[in-house]
């Protein structure tokens, strides 16, 4: 038997340890919003969307760090890397406190903005955000380094730490339950820093980085920081408008609905936890990438397709396996939602294959359309079908402008 399990281990590669280990994260996660959509029902469920959708916000603001410390893994070495990882998790810090305080103190207007119980859980969320951009920056240097075990380790202890601990808190506690569930995100921020390295932890380093080192930072920072941002437009946007303008059953539904659609997009991140990386060690070593890019691109079409024919040919069998009866008023826009999704993650490959790159120009073009999905919605969401067709418009639009720049900047290369 021992001797089985070291051939499988030799079989596999530490990128396909990494893929079954982010599956088996995602599926956690996807348990996790699933059994709370369960045991609350759709009201109350609606709290809790928005509880994970600032979860979603702060990772894709988070991104920015974990990115930039990753490909800046990859490039730099010895004492520039000790002087960048010192800067970086200072700038990470420091940045976490801010937003931190930021949520605190808004607590109770962003508890009458988005029509939740209470304000206590943005109170609870806020004061674990500085741990959360100490975790990205540690799992940035895991992603450039490729110590992909310890990557696993750090996404399987903070999904492990919050699926256990926010529904025993859930079971044992008679308190409310948005309160219960941003306890339990605060608990996975501090699991998800194992491992963690303190050693590249040096707050009282005064070491300067050369000039074009740091402007090439910066410009890297600036460029992902944009793009993290059109990120959290388009992901998170539609559900936190319909918290807004719809009642709370409604925006329960919709959360549901929107819950099960990206599945397409969190495959697609694990292939974009892949790319950076080796887009920038093979532009480094001068080869070619585009090979790269059109590998993930044929996956994440191919796995698209698959999702959006499942909703289309069993949305109600879907809906109560994994929600219940309750939502059951979803079946109709399921596969409809799932197209919307299955664009973004196909233009998502695009863009962070350019962002490795330093191309700056599908960035733009992501926050252009990213913004035309936040003012469709704005302007019109008469049904919760409607608030779907204007982003299928948004997102058919962006692959096409995405996919044309793509086929320009191939024939100008060549």
């Amino acid at each position: 038997m021992i001797t089985i399990v070291n051939k499988i281990k030799k079989r596999i590669s530490p990128e396909q340890l990494f893929m079954i280990s982010v599956l088996a994260v995602n599926g956690g996660n996807y348990l996790y919003n699933l059994i709370l959509g369960r045991l609350l029902g759709p009201a109350e469920f609606a709290d809790a969307a928005v509880l994970i959708t600032f979860l979603l916000v702060l990772s894709f603001v988070a991104m920015t760090f974990q990115l930039v410390t990753a490909k800046f893994s990859v490039l730099f070495e010895n004492q520039l890397f000790k002087s960048f990882i010192s800067k970086i998790y200072k700038n990470a810090l420091a940045i976490g406190i801010i937003m931190g305080v930021l949520i605190v103190g808004f607590a109770t207007q962003l508890q009458q903005l988005f029509n939740t119980s209470s304000s206590s859980m943005f109170v609870i969320f806020g004061c674990g955000v500085p741990l959360y951009f100490l975790m990205s920056v540690n799992r940035g240097v895991f992603q450039g380094k490729k110590a992909f075990k310890a990557l696993s380790i750090t996404y399987q202890s903070e999904m492990l730490s919050r699926l256990l601990f926010t529904l025993g808190f859930i079971f044992l506690l008679n308190i409310q339950s948005s309160v219960i569930i941003a306890i339990g995100i605060l608990i996975s921020f501090i699991f998800g820093l194992i491992p963690f390295k303190t050693k590249s932890i040096n707050f009282k380093s005064k070491s300067l980085m050369p000039i074009l080192q740091a402007k090439q930072v910066r410009h890297f920072f600036i460029l992902t920081a944009f793009y993290e941002l059109t990120q959290i437009i388009i992901n998170n946007s539609d559900i936190l408008l319909v918290k807004h303008y719809f009642e709370s059953y409604e925006a329960g539904l919709y959360a549901s609905l929107a819950l099960i659609g990206r599945i397409v997009y969190f495959i697609a991140w694990m292939f974009v936890m892949l790319l950076l990386p080796t887009v920038v060690q093979l532009k480094k070593e001068g080869k070619e990438t585009t090979s790269i890019l059109l590998k993930y691109i044929g996956y994440i079409a191919a796995i698209s397709m698959i999702i959006v024919l499942a909703c289309l040919s069993f949305p109600e069998t879907i809906i109560k396996l994994l929600f219940g009866e309750h939502y059951i008023a979803m079946a109709p826009l399921l596969w409809k939602y799932a197209i919307a999704t299955s664009m973004f993650a196909i233009s998502n490959i695009f863009a962070y294959y350019y962002l490795s790159l330093d191309k700056y120009i599908p960035v733009i073009i992501s926050g252009v359309f990213g913004m035309l999905q936040m003012v469709l919605v704005i302007f019109y969401h008469n049904s919760l079908e409607q608030v779907v067709y204007m982003q299928i418009l948004a997102m058919i639009l962006l692959l096409i402008i995405q996919f044309i720049f793509f086929r320009l900047d191939n024939k100008r290369t060549l």
